[in-house]
C-alpha cells in the first residue's frame, strides 16, 4: 500500500513550524509520533518520511511525499488511516492560515487527472471530514451532509443517496462519483448547475422584466416594472439582446409591484422546471437528479456561501433552526420594502440598513431566488432544516481542503 504524506505552506509568516505527526508501524499496535520532518526513519520496517510544515513568505504550496508501508493486512491500512485523522486534525487545528492552496499550485499537483468539476465533491469532502461524518474513526451507518453551494455562475449540490430498495438505483452518469476514504466506499450525487449562479440569475431575472415590458410597449422601454426588486426601489442595469447582442441600459422599478410572491412567478420561468426530462426524476432545466424526497429524506443539509446573503439579516440572538421557510418569510420582508426594513430589527444596524439595503435593492431578488431553488428547484420541504457556515471549528469551507484529503489519503472517480 503506498500513502502519501502532505506539507503545507504559509504564504504570510517566515518562521518554521513543526507538528507532531502520527507514523503508523506495522509491528506496532499503536501509533507512534515523531517531531519533526524529512528526516526518514525506519518504524518497524516501515520507511517513513514525517510530516514538516514548510512556512514562507514567497507563496504557497502543497508538497507531497510517499512513503511505502510494507504491512500486508488491511488492518495495517486501516490504522494508517486512522492516523491520517489525527495528522489532518492537527494541521487543522494548529494552523488554519496555512491551509492555503493556491489554483495554480493546484493545477500543477493535481495535473489532468482531477478536472475543476470535481469543485463540489471536494467541498463536499471539506464539510463532511470537518463534521466527522467521513473519518476513519465515524462509525460506518454515520449520515451525510448533503452540501450546497452557490456562487455568481453556478450552483452546485453533492449528496450521498440512501438507496432503501433493490430497485432503486443512482442512474449511470457524469453526476455519479465513487469515493473511496476513511476505510468506506461511498457513492455520491453532484450537478453543477451552470448559469444558476446569483449573478446570472439577476441577468435572467431583469431580461424577462424587460421583455414583458417591452410585449406591453411594443418598443423597448427605458424604465421596466420589476416586482423582484424591494418595493420603492429602483436600480439600472444592463440588459443584452440575446439575438443582435447589442446592449442597453435599462432602469428597473420595484415601485408599487415589488413583492415576493411576485417575484417567485418571475424566478419559476428562470428555474425551467417544466423543462423536458430525459431522464427521470428529475430537478429543474431538465437535469436527472435522484429525488431528494425519497433518496434523502431525513439527511442534513448544509448550505455553502448561501451564509453571505442571508446571515446578515437574521438576529444575531435566535436560537431557532433555519428552515426553508425561514429563507422565505426573510425574503418577504425584504420585498416589502423600507417602511417594512424600520419595522424590523435592522433599522438598528446602520451598516446593514444604508450600504446594503437601501443601495442594493436586489436582496429581494438574490433571496427569492435562493428559496425557490431550494424549494421548487431541489423540493426540500418548507421545515427541512438547512444550516448556514463559511466554516466549521474556525477551518473555512471550500474545495481545498477536500482536494488534498482525497490526494493524501483517499480516491475519487466520477464518470464521463
Amino acid at each position: 500500500m503506498t500513502t502519501r504524506a502532505t506539507a503545507f505552506n504559509s504564504p504570510t509568516n517566515n518562521v518554521t513550524s513543526r507538528y507532531l505527526i502520527p507514523i503508523l508501524s506495522p509491528r506496532s499496535n499503536k501509533d507512534d509520533r515523531l517531531e519533526g520532518g524529512l528526516q526518514p526513519s525506519n518504524v518497524g520496517g516501515t520507511k517513513v518520511f514525517a510530516w514538516k510544515t514548510f512556512a514562507i513568505s514567497t507563496g504557497s504550496g502543497i508538497h507531497v511525499y510517499m512513503f511505502n508501508n510494507r504491512g500486508p493486512s488491511p488492518e495495517y491500512e486501516l490504522r494508517a488511516l486512522r492516523s491520517l485523522d489525527v495528522l489532518l486534525d492537527e494541521a487543522c487545528g494548529g494552523r488554519k492560515d496555512t491551509l492555503f492552496l493556491s489554483f495554480s499550485t493546484a493545477r500543477e499537483r493535481w495535473g489532468s487527472d482531477h478536472g475543476w468539476q470535481d469543485e463540489g465533491v471536494y467541498a463536499w469532502i471539506t464539510a463532511n471530514y470537518l463534521l466527522g461524518t467521513i473519518k476513519a474513526s465515524t462509525p460506518p451507518d454515520t449520515p451525510t451532509y448533503a452540501v450546497l453551494d452557490l456562487g455568481g455562475a453556478s450552483t452546485q449540490i453533492v449528496f450521498e443517496p440512501v438507496l432503501a430498495s433493490s430497485d432503486m438505483q443512482l442512474e449511470e452518469g457524469e453526476h455519479k462519483c465513487d469515493l473511496q476514504f476513511g476505510g468506506r466506499n461511498l457513492v455520491l450525487y453532484q450537478h453543477s448547475y451552470l448559469g444558476y449562479g446569483l449573478m446570472c440569475a439577476r441577468r435572467h431575472v431583469h431580461r424577462l422584466a424587460d421583455l414583458m415590458s417591452t410585449l406591453q410597449g411594443m418598443k423597448p422601454k427605458a424604465v421596466a416594472g420589476n416586482p423582484c426588486l424591494a418595493k420603492g426601489t429602483r436600480r439600472v442595469v444592463i440588459v443584452k439582446d440575446e439575438v443582435t447582442g447589442e446592449e442597453r441600459k435599462v432602469t428597473m422599478d420595484g415601485g408599487d409591484i415589488g413583492s415576493f410572491e411576485a417575484c417567485v412567478r418571475v424566478v419559476q420561468f428562470v428555474l425551467a422546471k417544466d423543462a423536458i426530462c430525459e431522464l427521470k426524476p428529475c430537478s429543474f432545466n431538465g437535469v436527472y437528479q435522484s429525488s431528494l424526497l425519497s433518496s434523502f429524506p431525513n439527511g442534513k443539509v448544509l448550505l455553502s456561501y448561501f451564509y453571505d446573503r442571508l446571515s446578515p439579516l437574521l438576529p444575531l440572538s435566535s436560537s431557532s433552526p433555519i428552515t426553508i421557510s425561514t429563507i422565505a418569510s426573510t425574503a418577504r420582508q425584504v420585498c416589502k420594502g423600507r417602511d417594512e426594513w424600520l419595522r424590523n430589527h435592522w433599522a438598528t444596524d446602520s451598516e446593514l440598513m444604508a450600504p446594503e439595503l437601501t443601495d442594493r435593492p436586489e436582496w429581494c431578488l438574490n433571496l427569492t431566488f435562493m428559496h425557490a431553488l431550494l424549494r421548487l428547484g431541489y423540493e426540500f420541504e418548507d421545515g427541512r432544516e438547512v444550516p448556514i457556515g463559511k466554516e466549521i471549528g474556525g477551518t473555512k469551507l471550500g474545495w481545498c481542503l477536500g482536494a488534498t484529503i482525497v490526494m493524501v489519503g483517499g480516491e475519487l472517480k466520477c464518470r464521463i
